[in-house]
């Protein structure tokens, strides 16, 4: 799908005014509200929207601790895949991503107390492949992108995105 102006500004604000209203965002970027339901709708097509969901704030829900661990693995043949996927089946782990450099692994949990914590690193430690572990506790977020296009500006989406 190539993208214009006009999608660039719809995706705009639905991550800068976090709605999911297409009269909102019609109102806000003075597209015809006709126009918005269509472009939203080939969005979805192209996969660029994947749902209509509704964020949740896992501190407000009781997961206040945010751990970041890096993960030091076992090289074997694609175990970026099959270890990937062992980790991402861990309760409370909300993130995964395989890195180039020292570490493997970063991962990242929402977790509720310290008993959580410590029943994360004990099944971290357990899973084959896993060499060691490096954690980190957050003390405080910063921030959360949660809605990914509200740290990209319209200006370099429109540069790099519309031909």
């Amino acid at each position: 799908m190539d993208i214009d102006e006009k999608d660039v500004d719809i995706l705009k604000t639905i991550a800068d005014n976090e709605t999911r209203s297409p009269d909102h965002i019609s109102e806000v970027t003075e597209i015809p509200l006709s126009t918005v339901n269509y472009r939203l709708k080939l969005l979805r097509e192209a996969g660029i929207i994947r749902n209509d969901h509704y964020d949740i704030d896992l501190e407000a829900l009781g997961f206040e601790i945010t751990f970041i661990i890096q993960i030091i693995a076992e090289y074997d043949e694609d175990y970026h895949q099959s270890l990937g996927e062992r980790l991402a089946d861990i309760d409370g782990i909300t993130h995964v991503y395989f890195t180039a450099g020292d570490t493997d692994f970063f991962v990242i949990a929402q977790l509720t107390d310290p008993d959580m914590v410590e029943d994360l690193i004990s099944e971290l430690e357990a899973v084959d492949g896993v060499q060691r572990t490096i954690s980190t506790y957050t003390i405080s977020t910063l921030r959360d992108g949660h809605e990914p296009l509200q740290q990209i500006s319209r200006e370099t989406m429109l540069e790099r995105l519309v031909d």
